[in-house]
């Protein structure tokens, strides 16, 4: 269910579509909220760069859009440049929970309890490993950690410049 009119500053949906192609920029997200959850993540984002304030308000406007009001994202301080504690999106605060984990995913926070955790794929990465692992981590029945599923497909290299 790509939505083909989303301006490209916002976030690429593409839950159930991981064969057509994505790019920096893109979440791809499995969309389930019920309570017995399989795998291990609910998506995956693939930022443009670490710069959270100029790549967080579009992934928050995307997820809002799709599942309401987000009120905390819980992210790794060291994978980013300047984590702010929070940050405006449409009038609304986003509070930003920072921690040393290394652990590669983004948790999504709505309401009081309803938590999705996402993959973070690095911005330099390329593209076929990009889409490879944002595939295996949106995978209903995926059970890999975020880290492994980067190593696993070479998503935890930097990719070479052209």
């Amino acid at each position: 269910m790509a939505d083909s009119h989303t301006p490209d500053h916002l976030p690429r949906l593409l839950p159930d579509a991981v064969h057509r192609s994505v790019s920096p920029g893109t979440a791809l997200l499995r969309l389930e909220t019920t309570h017995a959850r399989e795998g291990v993540l609910d998506g995956a984002w693939w930022p443009r760069s670490r710069d959270v304030v100029a790549e967080l308000p579009s992934l928050i406007t995307a997820l809002t859009e799709h599942l309401g009001p987000v009120t905390r994202v819980g992210l790794d301080g060291s994978a980013w440049d300047g984590l702010p504690t929070r940050v405006m999106v449409h009038g609304r605060v986003v509070h930003i929970d920072s921690f040393p984990v290394g652990d590669d995913t983004v948790l999504i926070t709505r309401g009081d309890r309803d938590h999705f955790s996402l993959l973070l794929v690095p911005p330099d990465t390329t593209l076929d490993a990009a889409r490879a692992a944002m595939a295996r981590a949106v995978r209903a029945d995926n059970v890999t950690e975020a880290k492994q599923i980067l190593i696993d497909t070479g998503s935890d290299t930097p990719s070479t410049p052209a």
